[in-house]
Formats: structure tokens, sequence, C-alpha cells
């Protein structure tokens, strides 16, 4: 009979520590297929894991949400479009927003998806209550993701807009008026008037509006209602 080797006599919890350390999908998918103990150290490294990046790497929509499931301490979740064509849609954020780690995400990338729509971002934030960051920069949202997030995700710090040439000044106006903890907004290449970006100012006079130097002066237009 052959003797164990060091790493085989690793404990799973210590396997699990090292283990979380590996940002390749595809080397943790290796691992996983070693042997049954290093199955449970993958999965256990997985539900440690606070923070999970699939930019530049090739994912669909089963296999994204696959991985997120397991994710149960995830606050950070960035599913960028890259290069290679991370190809998510809206089912993929309807089976995202089912697991368990999305009421506890704290920051959510979905820049540049451009096969997703306001169906699935509205079932994502629909869960996604303690949201402070989100990019949905290059995306084709309409107000009416715009009018979900205000609803929903009460703590949002900044958001992303970044050519969302779908939005509106209406849409901005709700979300600025709801999120009260908002700080930061980038609107760079949306269509919304500037004149709709001295209005947001006198709803949060604090709000930041990116990018910087757009020629803004909140005295030249009435206080607006606040919805």
């Amino acid at each position: 009979m052959e003797e164990e080797t060091e790493m085989e006599r690793l404990p799973i919890d210590l396997l699990a520590h090292i283990l979380v350390m590996i940002t390749s999908f595809t080397d943790l998918a290796q691992a996983s297929g070693v042997c049954r103990k290093w199955k449970q150290a993958v999965t256990q490294a997985l539900a440690r894991r606070q923070s999970l990046s699939f930019a530049g790497c090739k994912m669909d929509d089963d296999s994204t949400a696959r991985l997120v499931r397991h994710a149960y301490s995830l606050k950070e979740l960035d599913i960028s479009r890259s290069r290679w064509g991370c190809q998510i849609t809206d089912d993929g954020l309807y089976q995202i927003s089912l697991a368990k780690c999305v009421s506890n995400l704290t920051s959510i990338s979905l820049w540049g998806m451009t096969g997703i729509t306001d169906k699935g971002v509205v079932q994502m934030m629909t869960r996604a209550n303690s949201l402070k960051h989100l990019n949905v920069g290059g995306t084709f949202i309409t107000d009416e993701s715009l009018s979900a997030i205000a609803d929903n995700c009460s703590h949002l710090k900044s958001i992303v807009l970044w050519s969302c040439r779908h939005v509106t000044e209406t849409g901005l106006f709700v979300l600025v008026s709801k999120c009260r903890k908002l700080e930061s907004i980038n609107v760079w290449g949306t269509r919304v008037p500037w004149d709709c970006f001295i209005g947001l100012l006198t709803i949060r006079p604090a709000l930041q509006i990116k990018p910087r130097g757009l020629p803004l002066n909140v005295g030249a237009v009435a206080m607006l209602p606040v919805i």
C-alpha cells in the first residue's frame, strides 16, 4: 500500500485555505477532479470567497450561477464583459439572483454585458438589498432598471451608467431621489440633457456627477420636488 504524500495528509480546512488563493476557475475545476477530498476542499474554498471576478473568463449562464451559488460569503461580484466573450444573459442573472449570497452583495459589476436587459437586472436588484456599488455601464438597461434599483437598493453609494443610452432624466430623478445615500454617479455617454444634471444637484447637492467638468450651475434652475 502506497504511503500518503504530504499534500494528501493535509486537513480539508487547511487545503481549502490554500485553494481560496487560486483565482483561475479552470485550475479549481481541475483540483476538484483530483479526488473526493479535494472536491470537498474546493467547495469549502468557494464558500469562503468574499470576492469573485469572471472578467476575462469565458463563462456561460449555468457555470457562472453554479459557482456563485457555492460562494455563501460573497460580497463582491464582477461579471464584466471581456474580449474573450463572457456570455451572461437574463437567464443567468435570474439563476444568480436565487443564490443565498445575493442579499449580502455590496458590489456588483455587469459592465458591458450586452446580452442582459431590464428583465434580468430587475430580477437581480430585487434581492440585492445590501448593494452599495453598482456598475451597469455599457448595457442596454432603461428606466425600468433604475426604478428597481431605486426601490430595492437603499444603501447604494455609487453607480456607473457609462453609455447607458436608453436611460432618461425621469429614471435618474427617481434614482437620486430614492437612493438617499448615493454619493457618485457616472453618466458619461448617456443622452440625458445637461439641465437634468443641474436638477439632480438640487435634490442631492453633494452628489458627484462624473465625468467631472460638466458645466453645472445649481443656481440656474428652481428647486425640483423630491420623489
